[in-house]
């Protein structure tokens, strides 16, 4: 097992490619589903994963990601309320987590490579 890609249990459906965040139960991941979730990583697993099934997730480094809108190479992203990737872009003095930053120009339904590295930024 790549040492940055951690297998935990799904909290509902997730889909591969996908935006998850961590849960108050250890070991357990969630879809994220808005710009406030904390984010833990990506999901690498074809087929996604159903409730209390285990799914791998890509905590940090190279990964891909499907895209929820248009963004540039560079681009920062957080997550839409489907776990795909958008822009983050917070409003002055507002906290937006990420995944992390995207390696290529996107629009929606794109699958892109990305970079996962997530953290917060303020608007």
């Amino acid at each position: 097992m790549n040492p940055h890609t951690k297998t935990f249990t799904a909290s509902g459906a997730i889909g591969h490619r996908r935006q998850v965040k961590f849960t108050a139960t250890d070991g357990v991941v969630a879809l994220a589903t808005a710009p406030t979730d904390v984010i833990a990583g990506v999901t690498d697993f074809p087929g996604g994963a159903t409730d209390g099934k285990r799914i791998d997730v890509v905590l940090f480094g190279p990964a891909e990601i499907e895209c929820g809108g248009t963004m540039t190479p560079g681009a920062t992203f957080t997550t839409d309320a489907t776990g795909r990737a958008v822009a983050a872009a917070p409003a002055a003095g507002v906290n937006n987590y990420i995944g992390g930053r995207v390696h290529e120009n996107t629009v929606i339904g794109d699958y892109a490579t990305a970079f996962i590295n997530p953290s917060r930024i303020q608007g």
